[in-house]
């Protein structure tokens, strides 16, 4: 079972073998098969915030929905996250740019049950608050608990999750302990309705893919309930036992090890291959969405 995020304070010093929270060597530590063991996990958490589900779930922008072009939604959330972690701040610039323009018209009618706007930093926060946690809670279930320098020092340069788009630094909790207050009391108030429930499981089932591919649906429902905090598995009616945990231990720390002795560029796959694309993408002047 996931632990509530705690956090202790950080050192005077720290002493990051990455590098400082400005120039962190993020290509050195991340896991690029995390966005694919992670994405639905972290999808659902996102959205079990009632007004980015909803968001979501009503776009206008047919294009990004994922349920209608699952590739395409696949391609422009992986390219984001490896800008934000991995592109310069010209690059960062440019996707931000590209992003605004989708998300534009991704606002409620006057009146709707479920007030949402893109653009609201808040709501940036808390999805920016789920990519940093998801992220920590793979790279220790892959490969052990990071030091406390790394931890503290990765956190900083995590702010990129939302500062990406609109999230003003300043938002970003100060510390991991002020994030830690900020996680558990914020993911204490989630709750799933019976209509985003459904469409997690269209998710999680894979329903918009091609029936052929579908045979992995079992496998994602299994890693998607191991990677959820347990307050949304239950809201998602799901069971996990000790049995299930116990193998989801031995499974994740099994594809560390192996993953960790990959050359690095291989580490990297997917996320290098998506930031090399956008990059080829802008060089040619073609739309980065």
């Amino acid at each position: 079972m996931t632990a509530p995020f705690r956090a202790t304070p950080p050192e005077p010093a720290l002493r990051c073998r990455y590098g400082t929270a400005d120039e962190f060597a993020i290509d050195e530590m991340w896991s690029g098969v995390a966005a694919f063991l992670g994405g639905t996990a972290n999808v659902i958490m996102q959205l079990s915030l009632q007004p980015v589900a909803y968001g979501v779930m009503d776009s206008t922008v047919e294009t990004g929905r994922v349920d209608l072009h699952p590739w395409k939604r696949l391609r422009t959330t992986l390219t984001y996250l490896a800008v934000a972690m991995m592109g310069t701040e010209q690059e960062r610039t440019v996707y931000r740019e590209a992003v605004n323009q989708s998300h534009r018209p991704v606002r409620s009618e006057p009146g709707a049950a479920v007030e949402y706007n893109a653009f609201d930093p808040k709501l940036q926060l808390w999805v920016a608050a789920c990519l940093y946690w998801g992220v920590v809670d793979l790279e220790e279930r892959l490969h052990g608990p990071m030091d406390e320098d790394t931890a503290e020092v990765f956190y900083q340069y995590a702010a990129r999750f939302g500062t990406t788009l609109q999230m003003r630094r300043q938002m970003w909790p100060a510390d991991r302990k002020a994030f830690a207050e900020y996680w558990n009391t914020t993911l204490a108030t989630k709750t799933i309705d019976a209509r985003t429930r459904a469409y997690f499981d269209h998710l999680i089932d894979l329903k918009m893919v091609p029936r052929p591919l579908r045979v992995f649906a079992p496998l994602q429902r299994f890693v998607v309930t191991a990677l959820l905090p347990p307050q949304l598995r239950d809201q998602m009616g799901m069971t996990w036992t000790t049995r299930h945990h116990r193998f989801a231990v031995v499974l994740l720390r099994a594809i560390g090890a192996v993953h960790g002795r990959l050359p690095k560029q291989a580490r990297l796959f997917p996320m290098n291959a998506f930031l090399y694309d956008m990059r080829r993408r802008h060089r040619l002047g073609k739309p980065l969405l």
